[in-house]
């Protein structure tokens, strides 16, 4: 019985084996520890750069050069203060400076405040700064004049991440001023897509002649709808910076604009042939004439507002005339490559916004050269159909078997910003349609968001260059001749004021001038699908 216990035993504990040995399990567990001994553990401790900011620019400490600007006083250091090229040029040199521990800064910019100059030097002392957009262009100002490339560079990103309509305008002009072509393109690209969708009283105010000369001119001008809609735009816009204590709201001012300007007098003179008028006149040079007299619409309210003289017309009316001469007979079946330069300055350009995601189908107004040209939008295709016998149409439809088009078509999304989401293109094309033959343009991404913008540059024929060189060459003659003779009217004036003087004739005149006016509008025509005619199209 004992043995039988004792081999029993003995069985069980080669069961549960040997019990390790405490110096085979020392190494494993010194190894480990070693390895955390020897790993570095990341806490917080105050930033160096924080410190730093805080003791030696916030404070002051150690300051070995004071700097008064802006009626304050700059504790600074002139080791941190070397890392623009201002001061470098300054303390490195034989100038008198050099050895100041006072220095008077001249501040020559009225744009450069005293939080422009904290947020400059401050950055001298941390690798991070934050701006708001208000103090933006400020700020800009002070690293320009202190040539700190690294600021110059953030403020450039900042202005560039908050174009809107507050800013579009402002930035554009602070961006010319100092350099930065990159926001400059940025702002000018922000408003050709919105211009024409946000034309409140305060935007157009803030466009100078010379930025309303690249919009209108542009062939990336989202119009909306049509091309005598930029004319509609540009009279208000002229209306609005000729009466600066004008206060109506952004929807009285087409009709306030139509009484100023159809009350010019003398009746027989044009706005533009005024004193007034003529720095406005470069600006109605970048109209796309040649489109605006294809509809009757257009050329009776160009007649009534009298602001651009009828001199300017003729030519581009004998310029279409030839062009539609010449497809009625045949001679020409529309653009089949006539390069991009020449597309760019003569396509006509309309815009049109939808909405939301539904099934759309459209016309835009004016003669087309025979062409009806309708517009669908389904599913996210966009349609183009050279319409002939399926839909009525008002105007002459040309039967030639073939017709030829150019066109370029972009369609885009926003943010509230108005910073594009999504944006597709088909760059230019040419397309040859059959009768009633239609043919899918754009293929747009499941993932579109609404609303969209549509932006169509087309041509309908090949246009003849040497007659619309000529036709602005005419307009260009006539605004040089108005300069002329202003010129000498009011030689002859000083010298009429002269002779007065010296005879004691004393003559008190007054001048008042009142002109009112309002924005006739071209609309597009909305079409059903199943082809029935529907509301007219009002655009944005």
């Amino acid at each position: 019985m004992g043995n039988y216990v004792s081999s029993h035993l003995n069985a069980n504990s080669e069961k549960r084996g040997k019990k390790r040995d405490v110096s085979e399990v020392q190494p494993e567990e010194e190894k480990v520890q070693e390895q955390n001994f020897q790993t570095p553990k990341r806490r917080k401790l105050k930033s160096t750069t924080k410190y730093i900011y805080q003791t030696l620019f916030l404070n002051g400490e150690n300051s070995d050069v004071t700097i008064i600007a802006m009626g304050r006083e700059w504790p600074l250091h002139k080791v941190y203060l070397c890392q623009c090229g201002y001061f470098a040029s300054m303390f490195s040199g034989s100038w008198r400076e050099s050895e100041q521990s006072v220095i008077n800064m001249d501040i020559p910019d009225d744009n450069i405040d005293e939080e422009a100059l904290k947020i400059a030097f401050g950055s001298l002392y941390r690798d991070d700064v934050s701006i708001k957009p208000a103090n933006v262009v400020s700020a800009l100002a002070a690293a320009t004049l202190l040539q700190l490339e690294g600021l110059i560079c953030q403020c450039a990103e900042i202005m560039k991440e908050t174009i809107s309509a507050k800013t579009a305008c402002w930035y554009y002009g602070a961006a010319q001023m100092y350099g930065q072509q990159g926001v400059a393109k940025k702002s000018i690209q922000w408003l050709e897509k919105h211009v024409m969708t946000m034309q409140t009283t305060t935007l157009l105010r803030e466009i100078s002649i010379d930025l309303m000369k690249l919009l209108v001119s542009s062939p990336n001008l989202y119009v909306m709808q049509v091309e005598m809609d930029v004319y509609t735009m540009l009279k208000k816009w002229m209306f609005l910076l000729c009466t600066p204590t004008w206060s109506g709201s952004s929807k009285q001012v087409a009709e306030e604009a139509d009484s100023y300007f159809r009350s010019t007098e003398p009746p027989t003179v044009y706005f533009l042939e005024t004193e007034k008028g003529q720095q406005y006149v470069e600006a109605f040079q970048c109209l796309r004439f040649q489109h605006l007299v294809n509809d009757i619409t257009s050329t009776q309210v160009l007649e009534r507002d009298r602001i651009v003289p009828e001199s300017w017309l003729y030519p581009w009316y004998k310029c279409q005339w030839h062009h539609m001469l010449k497809m009625e007979q045949g001679l020409d079946l529309g653009p089949k490559d006539i390069g991009d330069e020449i597309f760019y300055q003569t396509a006509v350009r309309y815009g049109r916004v939808l909405k939301t995601e539904k099934e759309y189908c459209w016309r835009w107004t004016g003669y087309h050269f025979g062409v009806d040209l309708l517009v669908t939008f389904t599913n996210g295709l966009l349609i183009l159909k050279r319409n002939t016998y399926s839909q009525e149409c008002q105007s002459s439809i040309s039967l030639q078997a073939k017709r030829y088009l150019a066109f370029r078509v972009t369609v885009s999304s926003f943010d509230t910003l108005g910073h594009t989401e999504y944006v597709k293109s088909s760059g230019i094309k040419y397309l040859s349609l059959g009768k009633d033959e239609e043919t899918v343009v754009l293929v747009l991404d499941r993932h579109v968001t609404f609303p969209l913008c549509i932006s169509l540059n087309i041509l309908y024929f090949t246009p003849n260059m040497d007659m619309i060189r000529k036709a602005q060459a005419a307009m260009n003659f006539d605004a040089a001749s108005l300069v002329r003779s202003t010129d000498s009217v009011e030689t002859a004036s000083q010298t009429g004021s002269t002779s007065s003087s010296n005879s004691s004739i004393h003559r008190d005149m007054e001048e008042e001038e009142e002109i009112q006016g309002t924005a006739d509008n071209a609309q597009g025509t909305g079409l059903a699908p199943n082809g029935q005619q529907s509301a007219p199209n009002t655009g944005v």
